[in-house]
């Protein structure tokens, strides 16, 4: 009898056990991930990798120095505005089509950097790498998302993807730092090429094409518009263009009326109603405006204020990088406990309360003693953000439309990293002194962050909606989500 009872009892805490350890990936699925994490990792190093070094790019080109923001805008530019149409052209041609010919077109774009010999040259491989970006970033998170059904599986997928994409910005200046004092900032452009070839010839082998619809029809008017008013709208952000900025509100405004009434509508609008759609975009328009920006601005402040190297500057950031690693594996395995909405708004309450000590920033070395610690906190609060909104934006939607899904994600990110730095730096410029302008910004930053994660925590109660969530524990339960999607 007692042994019967501890055999029984025994056996209640294997099942438990098994029940609640983390999913394990097999062989093929590791694979993947590594494909395609690999590429949004690169790509992520690419946006930040130059910002380092900037005035010798500048330099070894001929580009004088008020061009030199150009640099980032060429890249930032195209990313932005070709993001949401190229994630819809992946559902309706293929992902995994979409996601090869991104690059290759990276691969042409980093050969044609790396020989840069005039400004021409070099603008244009940052615009082609910009493109590669907008093809690959959506369709490869639509093979992430494909790949891996709603739940547990799905969420440590993402969460190590929001922690190498927010990882990759700061390896970026890392890397950049090193390269450029070890070699030439060439090396940052020829560094690509590899990975990209290699990437090529894995992803036939690992990822089969995803199915396509009957009836392949893309929505032209809408394309145009859209495209032509993020590209306009942000042109207008990063330059202070009066014309650009109406320009982009008349074609974003003629998008919203053609989505409305056209049959087959590149973003349906119903989508975009959803709360779980419209909070989570705006929850990473938040996180990517101003944690981006943020690293900017004290990139600058290290620099100007600190005289700090590229070098000791890319190890500054580097080093609190290592808690976007950890956050990121572990953000799934928050979300599925706690559930999305709460993880997406303590995360990015998190972010916004680490920039607090930032604004007391002074003008000696000491400085660093506060600025490490609060960036370990700050990148760790923003890699579980991003996993959460990920998430949030992309669950309870079906396949079919992933592609899309993932495009909004994936463009309200590059709209947001090319917005935040022009708006927080003209903040900055409003004050005659470097530091009071730096401390003033990042008063701004904090501000907003700590208000939208109450309005995304109002906005996703206030209807019910929460992301879905699959629990180890009790795999058959529906979340929320699932039960009041429409």
């Amino acid at each position: 009898m007692v042994r019967h009872l501890f055999d029984t009892c025994r056996r209640e805490r294997l099942v438990a056990i098994e029940t609640t350890s983390p999913p394990r990936l097999d062989r093929r699925q590791r694979l993947i991930l590594f494909v395609l994490l690999g590429a949004g990792f690169m790509l992520s190093v690419d946006f930040s990798i130059l910002n380092v070094a900037l005035p010798e790019v500048g330099a070894g080109v001929g580009l004088e120095d008020a061009r030199l923001a150009w640099i980032a805008s060429a890249y930032a530019l195209p990313a932005a505005g070709f993001t949401l149409v190229f994630g819809r052209m992946a559902d309706l041609f293929g992902r995994r089509r979409l996601f090869m010919s991104g690059m290759v077109v990276l691969t042409g774009a980093s050969l044609l950097g790396g020989l840069a010999s005039n400004p021409e040259m070099l603008l244009t491989a940052r615009a082609l790498q910009g493109l590669a970006t907008a093809m690959t970033i959506p369709a490869g998170l639509s093979l992430l998302t494909t790949t891996f059904a709603e739940g547990a599986l799905r969420e440590r997928a993402l969460g190590l993807n929001g922690a190498l994409l927010s990882g990759g910005f700061t390896v970026g200046a890392l890397i950049g730092g090193a390269l450029v004092g070890s070699l030439s900032w060439r090396a940052a452009f020829f560094i690509n090429v590899p990975v990209a070839v290699a990437i090529l010839l894995l992803t036939p082998a690992l990822i089969s094409e995803s199915r396509m619809p009957d009836r392949i029809r893309l929505d032209l008017p809408g394309a145009v518009t859209v495209t032509g008013g993020l590209l306009a709208a942000t042109y207008a952000i990063t330059e202070k263009n009066a014309v650009a900025a109406v320009a982009g509100v008349v074609l974003l405004a003629a998008f919203w009326v053609i989505e409305l009434r056209s049959p087959a509508p590149l973003a349906p609008v119903r989508i975009l109603k959803r709360p779980t759609v419209k909070w989570g975009n705006y929850a990473g328009l938040v996180i990517f405006t101003m944690e981006p920006a943020m690293i900017f601005l004290t990139t600058l402040y290290l620099q100007r204020t600190l005289g700090l190297s590229p070098l000791a500057t890319g190890l500054v950031f580097g080093v609190p990088g290592l808690a976007s690693v950890v956050a990121g594996v572990i953000a799934g395995r928050f979300i599925g406990r706690f559930g999305g909405r709460t993880v997406l708004v303590a995360g990015l309450t998190v972010q916004g309360l680490a920039t607090l000590p930032l604004v007391f920033l002074g003008d000696g070395l000491i400085a660093l003693a506060i600025l490490i610690p609060a960036l370990f906190v700050g990148f760790f609060g923003h890699v579980t953000a991003i996993v959460a909104y990920t998430v949030t934006g992309t669950s309870g939607l079906p396949d079919e439309e992933q592609g899309l899904a993932t495009g909004l994600t994936s463009m309200t990110q590059q709209v947001a990293i090319t917005i935040g730095i022009p708006i927080l730096s003209a903040v900055a410029a409003t004050q005659s002194g470097e530091l009071t302008g730096l401390h003033l910004a990042l008063t701004v930053n904090v501000a907003v962050t700590l208000a939208s994660a109450l309005l995304i925590w109002l906005g996703l109660h206030s209807r019910g909606e929460q992301p879905v969530t699959v629990t180890p524990v009790s795999p058959s339960k529906k979340s929320d989500e699932q039960l009041t999607a429409p």
